[in-house]
């Protein structure tokens, strides 16, 4: 056995509170990794209205999640939809009410402020009711405490909390972090992963580096 099925979108039995997101999401603007999961008691299969906001396709941004992340309820990915026109002296949409208002409107003071993709790493666990917003990207490794607003990219293995979000600390010496990137255990294959799960599970980077 080499672990669970990357496209089972319930891959514990008995509690469908949790889902891998791959084979669960099917959206032109989401790209999802193996293995990367969402935990909601209402259950993980809406995913996306529950916390992709104002995700666009006139905008084309993208939303990014990386392989073996854990998502927890209540995560919310505010994308570059949310944003109001900062080009002028008022930020009221006045064109999204139509008759008449629409006149004259710009599409161009929306796109100037769009912040591109939103990119979450491999290996990334994001707690409770964490809001990340738009053009943020989250680094390999990194931990979000559960209600932090993320306004700004994440280093890899950092942990950041708060609101707005700032770094704590990083989980490890700089040295070790440029050590797993190097690895980069994500992109092992399954029965490689399965043998080496005491390795990943361990601090010896080491041993990790030297796995087959």
């Amino acid at each position: 056995m080499h672990g669970p099925d990357p496209a089972d979108p319930y891959p514990m039995p008995g509690h469908g509170r949790v889902g891998f997101l791959k084979p669960l999401v099917d959206h032109p603007q989401i790209e999802i990794g193996d293995y990367s999961y969402y935990d909601d008691p209402e259950g993980p299969e809406r995913f996306v209205e529950t916390c992709v906001g104002h995700l666009y396709p006139d905008l084309g941004d993208r939303l990014v999640i990386g392989r073996f992340c854990a998502i927890a309820s209540g995560v919310r990915f505010m994308m570059n939809g949310a944003n109001h026109a900062l080009t002028g002296l008022s930020t009221y949409p006045f064109n999204i009410f139509g008759n008449g208002w629409e006149s004259g409107f710009d599409v161009a003071t929306i796109q100037a402020g769009i912040r591109g993709d939103t990119v979450v790493g491999n290996d990334v666990w994001i707690g409770e009711r964490a809001t990340i917003l738009p053009g943020v990207s989250i680094g390999d490794g990194a931990i979000v405490a559960s209600f932090a607003v993320v306004s700004r990219d994440v280093e890899p293995y950092a942990v950041v909390a708060g609101n707005p979000a700032r770094e704590m600390r990083r989980r490890f010496d700089p040295r070790t972090v440029e050590r797993l990137l190097s690895v980069a255990w994500w992109n092992w294959p399954a029965d490689k992963i399965t043998r080496n799960l005491d390795r990943i599970r361990g601090g010896d980077i080491e041993a990790l580096e030297k796995a087959r």
